[in-house]
C-alpha cells in the first residue's frame, strides 16, 4: 500500500515536473521529494520520472499511474473533506416538517434564504399532521417543525413568533351565527367545537377547542377530528365548529364550511419548534433565514 506522502509526492511532481516547487508545495524539502520518488519507483519497479539536469517528465509507466491514481486520490480527498465539513456542522440536512399548502409556499422561500446563510447545507421539507410532526421531532427524524402556537411541552423549544393571523371560526354554511359578521367568544356556547386527539398537547387542544368561554359557559365538545381535513368536513355536515387562522379561507375554501372572525380573540401564531435537546447552528441559521423573510424582529 501506498502511503499518503508517497502519492502526494508522485502526483504533485507529476504536475509541476519540479523538484523545487513540489518541495514548496508539500512544505518539505527537495530531497525528501526526491527520496520519496525514489523509494516509490523501486516499489513498483520502473521508473517513474526522466531526470535531466533541466526538465522533469514522466515515464510512459509515470504518466499511467498518475492518471489512473488522480482520481482515486482526489475522490479520497472529497470524501474527508465531506466528513470534516459534517462533523464542524459545516454541510449536512436540515429537515423541517410543516403542515398545508401556506406553510409549504413559506418554507421553500425559507430553504432557499437558508442556504444563502449556510452554502454546503440543504433543507428538506416534509408534510405531517401536527401529531406526526411533534412524534417525528421527538423521534429524531427531523430536526424543526414548523407549528402553530401554543405547543408548551418541556422537550419542545419554541423558536420566535413567525406568522401571525387573525382568528376565524370554521362554521357550518347554513349555521345561523354564519350570517354574522362576525362571531363572540359568548357564542362558542352556541354549538359544539370539533375536538383533536388526546395526542395532540393539552396546551394546544385548550387553546383551540376551550371548555369554556371567557364568561365560564360551558362549551359543547363535538365529535374528534384527526387531520384539517377531517375537522372541515365535520364542520360542514353540522357537527360543529372550529377555530383557525385566516389562511384557511384562502387554502381550504369548501362551499359548506363559512369562516368569521372570532371578534377579541388572540390572533394564530406560527413559528419553529425544535427538541431542548438537539439546537444545532443549522436549526438557529434557518429560524434566523425566517425573521430575514417576514421582516420579524429578533
Amino acid at each position: 500500500m501506498l502511503e499518503r506522502h508517497e502519492i502526494e509526492a508522485f502526483l504533485v511532481l507529476a504536475e509541476e515536473l519540479h523538484f523545487g516547487r513540489t518541495a514548496e508545495r508539500l512544505h518539505v524539502s527537495t530531497a525528501r521529494i526526491s527520496q520519496t520518488v525514489r523509494k516509490l519507483e523501486r516499489r513498483v519497479g520502473a521508473p517513474l520520472f526522466v531526470r535531466t539536469s533541466r526538465r522533469v517528465e514522466p515515464t510512459a509507466l509515470g504518466a499511467q499511474l498518475a492518471e489512473e491514481l488522480r482520481p482515486a486520490w482526489e475522490a479520497v480527498g472529497a470524501a474527508v473533506r465531506r466528513v470534516a465539513d459534517a462533523g464542524h456542522g459545516r454541510t449536512g440536512t436540515l429537515r423541517v416538517a410543516f403542515a398545508g399548502p401556506a406553510a409549504g409556499q413559506l418554507l421553500v422561500g425559507v430553504a432557499e434564504r437558508f442556504r444563502g446563510r449556510l452554502p454546503g447545507w440543504e433543507a428538506t421539507l416534509r408534510e405531517a399532521e401536527l401529531v406526526d410532526r411533534i412524534a417525528l421531532l421527538r423521534a429524531g427524524e427531523v430536526d424543526l417543525v414548523f407549528a402553530e402556537y401554543p405547543l408548551r411541552e418541556p422537550d419542545l423549544v419554541p423558536g420566535p413568533v413567525l406568522v401571525s393571523e387573525p382568528r376565524m371560526l370554521a362554521l357550518p354554511a347554513g349555521h345561523p351565527l354564519a350570517q354574522q359578521d362576525a362571531v363572540t367568544p359568548e357564542q362558542l356556547a352556541d354549538l359544539p367545537l370539533v375536538q383533536l386527539p388526546s395526542a395532540v398537547p393539552e396546551s394546544f387542544r385548550a387553546d383551540r377547542t376551550p371548555a369554556r368561554t371567557p364568561n365560564g359557559r360551558p362549551i359543547p365538545p363535538g365529535p374528534e377530528g384527526g387531520t384539517l381535513n377531517e375537522i372541515l368536513t365535520l364542520v360542514g355536515a353540522g357537527r360543529g365548529a372550529f377555530p383557525l387562522g385566516a389562511q384557511a379561507r384562502r387554502y381550504h375554501p369548501r362551499p359548506d364550511v363559512a369562516y368569521r372572525p372570532l371578534a377579541d380573540a388572540p390572533p394564530v401564531q406560527w413559528g419553529l419548534l425544535h427538541h431542548r435537546d438537539r439546537p444545532t447552528p443549522a436549526t438557529e441559521a434557518f429560524n434566523r433565514a425566517a425573521q430575514d423573510l417576514l421582516g420579524v424582529d429578533g
